[in-house]
């Protein structure tokens, strides 16, 4: 299994995942230029995209899906009331209703060689999911865009070889921050978004002695700082399971440019 995130964060999320058989994209938050530059740094073709997984319809993760639709027409699967608002989009009439597919969260889905899991998340969106997706015997799972998690949040992406994870924000430097308080207080709150220490404390529950990789991603422009989510992630590991293993890696998905591949 392979995973890129093409682009992530407040301006744009794009994540690709494949696998032997199947390559799908996560989100279509930028522009078709990015998604298709992305793709081919990676060796991968917009031409074999096998679907689009929409996690919620807030523009960072939909503004791109017309345009690229347009040029490569392809399934997008997202839940019921994100495809409506979707739709309602200035311009989507424009696409096929018949290239969107309906998933409900805890249903799974397959994609040629990928069984895929919607579950729901906390966040101030219609009818906002995360995803697993297991295929050749290794599992990924995407949860961002999330203020809260419980238990469920936590069976779901258990046993995740591979997991991409918001780290939003540094807490005190939102609180000092310019954002408006009304602003301020919904990224805070249950439907807002994951700080560096909350997304270190919902690792520390899902580590494990097969994890490979941990993508942190959603960064905030503004309230955090690539080292500072790395460092405060790592540090809550560390006390609590020891010095991380070799072959074991953290690292922290770019905003503007694609990152590394991933593979497991």
């Amino acid at each position: 299994m392979k995973v890129c995130a093409i682009a992530s964060g407040s301006s744009g999320n794009c994540i690709y995942v494949g696998s032997e058989e199947a390559n799908l994209l996560i989100d279509a938050g930028i522009s078709r230029k990015r998604v298709v530059g992305g793709l081919e740094g990676i060796a991968a073709s917009p031409e074999n995209i096998d679907g689009v997984l929409i996690t919620h319809e807030h523009s960072d993760h939909i503004s791109g899906l017309r345009v690229l639709l347009k040029k490569y027409p392809m399934p997008i699967y997202a839940t019921e009331k994100t495809i409506r608002i979707i739709m309602s989009k200035k311009g989507m009439g424009e696409i096929s209703a018949a290239l969107f597919q309906a998933v409900e969260p805890d249903r799974k889905i397959k994609i040629k060689d990928m069984h895929i899991v919607p579950f729901s998340t906390s966040h101030d969106a219609a009818d906002p999911v995360g995803y697993t997706i297991e295929a050749q015997g290794y599992k990924f799972g995407i949860a961002t865009d999330l203020g809260t998690y419980s238990q469920y949040t936590l069976d779901h992406l258990k046993n995740s070889d591979i997991l991409l994870l918001e780290a939003n924000h540094d807490v005190s430097m939102l609180e000092v921050g310019t954002y408006p308080y009304p602003l301020k207080r919904r990224i805070l709150s249950d439907k807002g978004h994951l700080s560096n220490v909350v997304s270190g404390k919902l690792l520390c529950s899902l580590f494990h002695e097969n994890m490979r990789h941990i993508i942190l991603a959603h960064l905030s422009k503004e309230h955090n700082y690539p080292e500072l989510a790395y460092q405060t992630v790592k540090g809550q590991l560390e006390t609590e399971f020891g010095l991380l293993r070799d072959g074991f890696n953290i690292t922290v998905a770019k905003r503007d440019i694609p990152s590394p591949l991933v593979n497991a």
